[in-house]
């Protein structure tokens, strides 16, 4: 059953890696994986060493998980800037080149 999940987990990202180019699917997976494999790590963590009943560590979860994903926004906002300036690199000011529109009527 895993497997079929990250088949069409992977399928899904291949869609829409070319719908919308894979840069913008890039930032999109680092904003959703990186907070979670933090809270999946803390609970893991925080459940061993705290918790004796799985009832409690799975009740913690979901304030841990608010805390951490807003915790993690900077850092993935950081990545995701760091992304941008990669494509921003690529174009200069010599590439560019200005022009006017002229209406049919004008000329």
């Amino acid at each position: 059953m895993t497997y079929v999940f990250l088949y069409i987990v992977g399928i899904v990202c291949i869609w829409s890696a070319y719908r919308i180019g894979w840069r913008e699917v890039l930032k999109k997976i680092i904003s959703i994986l990186f907070p979670l494999a933090l809270i999946i790590l803390f609970n893991i963590k925080a459940g061993r060493l705290l918790f004796r009943s799985p009832v409690i560590g799975i009740i913690s979860i979901l304030p841990t998980a608010i805390f951490i994903y807003r915790g993690s926004l900077p850092l993935v906002d950081k990545f995701n800037s760091w992304i941008d300036m990669k494509d921003n690199d690529f174009t200069t000011s010599q590439d560019v080149v200005d022009t006017e529109v002229i209406s049919k009527e004008d000329a």
